[in-house]
C-alpha cells in the first residue's frame, strides 16, 4: 500500500455528522453546535486527550463559520506569528479564526499577545490543549475564552473508526483486512483516533499480501516495536509519560530515570513532569510517606524558578525518592470510596449538632446543640457522630500496610474501636 498522505488525514470527517464520540459537543442538540451554526461563536479552548478530533473540530467549525483560517502550532511558532495574524485579521475587519493546536507550551507574553485581539474581537481563537487549561492557560486570556472537554473514544466508536478504515483500504487499494479479534487493536489506541488509524496502516504495510486476517497476536507482533517509530505525530509521549508513572509506583528507579531521561531528552516540559510528580506524590504514596507530597511541590517551585538544563537534576532526585517511598493509594482510594457513597446516597442532611449556628434562631432550632469541642476533652479527642444517620458506620478509609499507616491504624483503632472496627 503506497501513498504519501497518512490515513488518519485521508479519513478525517468532512461534516459535524461524521464526528465520532464528541455528541456532547456536537450532537444536534447540543449548545457548542447551536453556536457554530448560529455564527455566534466564542473564543474557545478545546481540552482533551490525544487523537480525540481537537484540529479536526477547528477545521470544521472554520467551514461552517465561513471564516479565514489560520493555524499555528505553539511548538514552533511565536510572538511574531501571533502578531502577523493579528494585522492580517486587522486588513479583514475581524473575519479571522486562529487556531493553535498546543496552546499550553505558549509561555505567558505569547499568550498575552492574544489578549488585546480576543478581546476586542478581530479574531476568534480555537485553542487546542491536552493539558489542564486551568494551570497552562493564563488567567486572562481563559477568561475570555469557553472552554469545552472532549472525551477519550469509547469501544464502540473506535469499531466504527475500525471498520472505515478497512473498508477504505479494501476500495483504495485492494487489500482485505479482517480482525479476527479487536481486543488489541483496541488497547494500542488507547481511545486515541490517529493511533488507531497508524496501527491499521502499519498492519496494512507490513504484509504483502491482499487478504489479511488479524488476531491480537498479529497485533502485537507487527505493533509493539515499530509503532514508536511510526508514531511521527509524537502521541508516544502520552505511553512514555505512562511508562514513568507505572515505574515510580511500582519501585524501580532505574526504569524512572531511563523514562525520566526519554521524556528529556524528548524536549517535554520539565513543569509538566513535575506536576506528575505531585500527583504520583499523593495517589501512590500518600500517607506512607506524607514528605512524598511536601519534596514533589517543592520540586515543581524549583523547576519553575530553574529552568533547564539544571532542572533535570531536581526531577531525578524527586523522581527516584518518589520510586523508593512506601506505597499507598488509601487516600486516592478514600476519596473514591466516599465519590461513589455520596452519588448513591446523595445529599443527606448535615446531622444537627454539627451544623453551623450563627444566629439565634438557629441555636434555638437545634444547630450545634450537643457538639462537643473536641480540645475540651483529654487527648483533644471526644467519641461522638459526624456522620450523616444513614451512612453513620461508613468506612471510606482503609489505612495500608506499611509502618506509618499502621500507626494510623492503631491510633484509628483506639479512637474509634467500637464505631468502625479498625
Amino acid at each position: 500500500m503506497i501513498k504519501t498522505t497518512p490515513l488518519a488525514e485521508l479519513l478525517r470527517p468532512k461534516t459535524m455528522d461524521e464526528f465520532l464520540g464528541q455528541d456532547h459537543l456536537v450532537g444536534k442538540d447540543s449548545i457548542l453546535r447551536k453556536n457554530i451554526e448560529s455564527g455566534h461563536l466564542p473564543s474557545i479552548i478545546l481540552w482533551g486527550p490525544p487523537g480525540v478530533g481537537k484540529t479536526t473540530l477547528a477545521n470544521l467549525i472554520a467551514g461552517k463559520l465561513n471564516m479565514t483560517f489560520f493555524t499555528l502550532s505553539a511548538i514552533s511558532s511565536g510572538v511574531k506569528d501571533v502578531r502577523n495574524v493579528i494585522n492580517k485579521a486587522n486588513d479583514l475587519n475581524g473575519n479571522v479564526l486562529l487556531f493553535i493546536d498546543e496552546i499550553h507550551r505558549f509561555s505567558k507574553s505569547q499568550q498575552d499577545s492574544l489578549l488585546g485581539a480576543v478581546e476586542k474581537g478581530v479574531i476568534k481563537l480555537i485553542g487546542a490543549t491536552t493539558e489542564n487549561p486551568s494551570f497552562e492557560v493564563i488567567s486572562p486570556l481563559l477568561s475570555r475564552c469557553q472552554v469545552y472537554i472532549l472525551k477519550g473514544l469509547k469501544k464502540e466508536d473506535l469499531l466504527i473508526l475500525l471498520k472505515k478504515a478497512t473498508d477504505y483500504i479494501k476500495n483504495e487499494f485492494g487489500k482485505n483486512i479482517l480482525f479476527k479479534e479487536n481486543d488489541a487493536i483496541l488497547r494500542v489506541s488507547g481511545g486515541d483516533a490517529r493511533k488507531l488509524l497508524n496501527a491499521v496502516e502499519l498492519i496494512a504495510n507490513s504484509f504483502d499480501k491482499d487478504n489479511i486476517e488479524v488476531n491480537n497476536k498479529t497485533v502485537i507482533d507487527t505493533i509493539q516495536n515499530k509503532l514508536a517509530i511510526y508514531d511521527k505525530d509524537g502521541e508516544m509521549h502520552y505511553d512514555i509519560i505512562s511508562a514513568f508513572i507505572k515505574s515510580v509506583r511500582g519501585s524501580d528507579p532505574n526504569a524512572t530515570v531511563y523514562w525520566l531521561a526519554r521524556m528529556i531528552e524528548g524536549g517535554e516540559d520539565p513543569k509538566f513532569i513535575a506536576r506528575r510528580l505531585i500527583i504520583l506524590a499523593s495517589e501512590d504514596i500518600g500517607n506512607a510517606n506524607p514528605n512524598a507530597l511536601l519534596l514533589a511541590n517543592n520540586c515543581f517551585e524549583a523547576v519553575s524558578k530553574i529552568g533547564m538544563p539544571e532542572s533535570r537534576i531536581i526531577l531525578s532526585q524527586t523522581a527516584i525518592y518518589l520510586a523508593t517511598s512506601p506505597k499507598s493509594n488509601s487516600a486516592y482510594m478514600a476519596i473514591n470510596n466516599a465519590q461513589k457513597l455520596v452519588k448513591e446516597q446523595g445529599n443527606l442532611s448535615v446531622p444537627l449538632h454539627i451544623r453551623n449556628a450563627p444566629t439565634k434562631l438557629m441555636k434555638e432550632i437545634g444547630y450545634a446543640k450537643d457538639y462537643k469541642y473536641a480540645h475540651s476533652f483529654q487527648g483533644n479527642f471526644v467519641y461522638q457522630e459526624f456522620l450523616p444517620e444513614k451512612i453513620t458506620s461508613a468506612i471510606l478509609y482503609e489505612p495500608s500496610n506499611n509502618p506509618r499507616e499502621n500507626e494510623i491504624r492503631e491510633k484509628l483503632k483506639k479512637l474509634w474501636g467500637k464505631k468502625y472496627n479498625y
